[in-house]
This record gives C-alpha cells, structure tokens and sequence, in this order.
C-alpha cells in the first residue's frame, strides 16, 4: 500500500479542504522532495480565494489541481528517481521551477516530485525563509534580464513601485546591479520602512504634486520598475516622471496611456524575453540565487509570517488584511 500525505485543495471559491493522498513517486529524471516550507504567491492565493483568473481570458477550474497554487517551495530531497545522478538523499533544496514532469501536485503538500533541473542546492545551515521566495525573485530577475541587457540601471536614479513581496525583491536588485540611488513608492507607508532597511536610498508615496512634469527633471528617475498588483495609474505615475525606460513586473490587466508626453525617448518594457536575455528559465534562476548566496538579496524579511500549513487560510487572510507581506507555511 501506497504511503500517504495531506494536501491542500481549493474545493471551491473560498472553500480550502486538507486531503489525504499517495505520496507521489518519482519518475525518470525526478526526485521526491520532502517540503519544508512554503512561501505564499499572493496574487495567485488571493486569485484562487476568490475564484477571479489571475490573467485576463483565462479560467479558474474547482475542484482545483491538489496542492495548487503553491510553486514558492524549499524541500529535502526524500528519493532519487530512474536515471538521476549527483544528487544525494537528505540534500537541502530550493526550487525555481515548478515541480515535476508526472504529478499533477503543486507544492502545498507535505511531498512534492520535481524535475532534477528545476533546483538548486541550498546550504544546510540557511533559514528557509531566506531561500523559499527563490521562484519570485527569478521572475523579478526576468524583468532585469532586459534592464540590464540595455545597461538602463547602473548609474540610474531608479525607482520601484509597489512595495509588496515583488518590490521588495527588486529594489535589492536595482542596488545589486548598480543603481546609484533606488527609491522606493507606494501609497502605503507602513511598507517604507522595510523597504528603506532593505537599501532603499529614498521612500515616497506616489504624489504627482511633489513632481514637476517635466521628465528630466532632477527629481525624476532614470529608469524604473512597477510591481503593483495591475495599477495602471502607478505604471501612468512612472511614464510621467522617467527619462529612459518603465519596465513591468506585475501582470496588467487593464490598459495604460503611453502617448505623446512618452514616446521621445521612454521605452515601455513588457514582461518577459525569448531573445539573449532570456525568460523564466534555469540561468535565470540561477542570477537571482547567486545574489542571494552573496549576500547582495535578503528575502527572509518578506516572510513577515510564519504558520503551520493547516492555518492557511488564516494566512490568506493576513495578506488580504495588509497584516502580512507574504506567509511562509510549513506542512
């Protein structure tokens, strides 16, 4: 007989049951990680809490997959499957990917399968609050792929908007690849001081008076990133008051006005590259773990909750409250 594990499991809208299930095994190129830990994907949870599609067109299906949406996951390496080699059972593990090629489980579940390129090795001794956000900070690393690859940071007045998980994350990176002066914005000032113990040279929230309109102005920006959760008039807010480039992290919904004020010499950069750059992939993974494992990019204080994974949605709640930033859960 098959062990088992327990899962969570969106039953419906708002409706979260924890069910038992085989514990998954390993197909070829696959390992059985045990989980120790993981971070919540806010907007998905959120999404997910309140049947809304996250991207526009698409759909939200109930009962949905186990362990869903869960991706943001540190685990131990439980078993090897056919054909994987140097690695070794009892290995600390972070992932960028999102689990494994046979399993239909995401990671919010006490066992998970992933793919044996879709990790990295984590030090025994690191708090798992300081590597689970990994996946996160690859898909901010995506958006610097780009800014870097176009030199529109280094020596840049750089601003970030939107000092959620996401923001947090990429004003580190803005300092981390060279910004002379990162400043921080948003409407909420009880996430300023983070942000400003985090590198942030400057916070502000987004008050158009305080800006002349012209873009070259001094207190303007060089370039900037937006990482609100679909605020076009943030995005509105970056256009008017930067010189070179607005890149976007967060997913857009709505539409937003880049017209004649913008065009000479503004580049508004979408999300993701197939060219040089790249997009979510393994090497860029690998970026925003080195500049973890330099010191350069501290993700522990993100996690301003930690709970048991039986408290979910007491953690969903804590987010959706503005009493968290982001919820790790340990099954």
């Amino acid at each position: 007989m098959r062990e088992k594990m327990i899962a969570l499991q969106y039953m419906a809208p708002g409706k979260v049951d924890f069910i038992e299930v085989d514990i998954p095994q390993p197909e070829p190129d696959e390992v059985l990680v045990k989980v120790l830990g993981i971070a919540t994907c806010n907007h998905w949870d959120l999404h997910m809490m309140h049947g809304e599609p996250m991207f526009k067109g698409s759909t939200l299906d109930y009962p949905a997959r186990i362990g869903a949406p869960g991706h943001e996951a540190v685990g131990e390496i439980a078993a090897l499957g056919p054909g994987v080699q140097g690695w070794v059972v009892g290995t600390r593990v972070i992932s960028w990917g999102s689990g494994g090629h046979s399993v239909p489980y995401g990671a919010y579940a006490q066992y998970n399968t992933w793919a044996a390129d879709s990790f990295f090795a984590m030090p025994s001794n690191m708090d798992i609050a300081a590597a689970a956000p990994l996946e996160l900070a690859m898909s901010v690393q995506v958006a610097f792929n780009r800014l870097t690859e176009w030199d529109l940071v280094a020596g840049r007045r750089f601003a970030v908007s939107g000092l959620g998980p996401a923001g947090l994350i990429a004003l580190q990176m803005a300092k981390a690849y060279g910004a002379s002066q990162v400043v921080g914005i948003d409407p909420d000032t009880t996430r300023h001081a983070l942000a400003r113990q985090l590198g942030a040279d400057e916070t502000m929230v987004p008050d158009a008076s305080q800006f002349p309109p012209d873009r070259y102005a001094p207190t303007s920006f060089g370039s900037a990133i937006d990482c609100t959760p679909n605020i076009p008039r943030s995005i509105e807010f970056l256009l008017d008051h930067t010189r070179e480039a607005v890149a976007l992290m967060g997913v857009l919904r709505d539409d937003v006005r880049y017209n004649g004020r913008h065009w000479a010499g503004l580049s508004l950069i979408g999300y993701g590259s197939r060219g040089p750059s790249g997009g979510r992939n393994r090497e860029t993974g690998a970026k925003a773990w080195q500049l973890v494992m330099e010191g350069k990019l501290n993700m522990a204080p993100i996690l301003t909750q930690r709970l048991p994974l039986s408290e979910y949605r007491k953690g969903i709640a804590l987010i959706e409250d503005r009493q968290a930033i982001k919820v790790l859960f340990v099954p």
